[in-house]
């Protein structure tokens, strides 16, 4: 009896030393169904795992200055797709399209399409472009 205690006791504190992850639902976070355009200056490039973000400075729909934070693909994803951590650096001009957060208030977005117009790096499909 004591034995089958000290294996339980013993398995415990092993299994408390791993991270519980757990993936959160986009749709649950952002307003999928409505697309948003901010352009701005990047204020930081958050290149890291399990999701890098954006955070851009850009007027929100009355025109007050806002950092944006915009959620983007983990540093694994974006490397295979040719995304660095240098890619992008704080004072960039940046134009950015997503959904939006649910609650508009955090002044957040999902990153679907990203483009800096000065010397034509680009990200993702833009949502404005039409196929013929």
């Amino acid at each position: 009896m004591k034995s089958k205690l000290i294996l339980a006791v013993a398995g415990a504190v092993a299994l408390s030393g791993l991270t519980a992850y757990a993936h959160h639902s986009f749709t649950a976070t952002y307003q999928e169904d409505e697309i948003l355009t901010i352009e701005g200056t990047l204020v930081q490039f958050m290149y890291r795992n399990p999701h890098s973000f954006v955070h851009v400075m850009a007027p929100d729909e009355n025109g007050t200055m806002q950092r944006w934070g915009v959620e983007w693909g983990g540093a694994g994803q974006l490397g295979a797709q040719g995304v660095q951590r240098d890619s992008l650096r704080a004072g960039d001009h940046v134009v950015v399209t997503g959904p939006p957060s649910r609650n508009r208030r955090d002044h957040r977005m999902l990153l679907r399409y990203l483009e800096r117009p000065s010397d034509g790096f680009t990200y993702g499909r833009d949502p404005n472009q039409t196929f013929d």
